[in-house]
């Protein structure tokens, strides 16, 4: 298989952490693709129409991409842990997975906007998108609260909603680290502390080129 990947992107991140826990690194070859919101990258573009990353090239020459397409594809080949089959279970691991993928969607395209010059920012965009991301944050904190968000299991394999939860976490450490998202939400941030000592986390930490 072949990833097309950038060391920032935490979508990218959420594949690569899933590639780890489903114990596939030795099988995908990964391919550095630098794609933008200005500027066109055709090799991106016959791989996937919406010039995004990750996108994924399987054996069979099957392109993928997003990364919820992704993550379960590469789950489905190693025998299915990561995606509840079936019932609260299953719904509970999508729910958390749409809540950490939102995060990250409203982060990524905040950061493009604050990247623009000052004079050409909108800043009640800004604060709207920021919202979003704060909001979803105090609902993971409930879902702490409530015991639908919970550690691993020993030996165990997170859900893809408790890995998209980490990686959004981990974004907002990355690129908000002026949110101080811990602050007001303990039950989170102590469960993040012990999910980012998975190997998954720690060896996919986003770096800036």
């Amino acid at each position: 298989m072949k990833l097309r990947y950038s060391t920032t992107s935490p979508f990218v991140r959420k594949v690569s952490a899933t590639i780890i826990e489903c114990g596939l690194e030795a099988k995908v070859e990964r391919i550095p693709t630098k794609v933008t919101p200005t500027t066109r990258n055709d090799g991106m573009a016959l791989d996937n129409p919406l010039v995004k990353i990750p996108a994924l090239i399987t054996d069979d020459e099957i392109t993928l991409y997003d990364s919820p397409v992704i993550c379960e594809y590469l789950d489905s080949i190693s025998g299915g842990k990561m995606f509840p089959a079936a019932g609260k279970a299953r719904w509970i691991a999508l729910r958390q997975q749409a809540l950490g993928d939102g995060i990250l969607d409203a982060g990524v395209v905040t950061r493009y906007e604050m990247l623009r010059p000052k004079e050409f920012q909108w800043s009640e965009w800004i604060d709207g998108q920021l919202r979003k991301m704060r909001g979803a944050v105090s609902a993971l904190e409930s879902e702490c609260a409530s015991g639908a968000l919970t550690d691993v299991a020993d030996g165990g394999v997170p859900t893809i909603g408790q890995l998209a939860i980490g990686c959004a976490l981990g974004y907002l450490d990355f690129r908000y680290d002026d949110e101080k998202w811990r602050d007001d939400h303990q039950r989170l941030a102590a469960w993040y502390e012990r999910f980012a000592k998975r190997r998954s986390m720690t060896e996919t930490e986003p770096k800036d080129l």
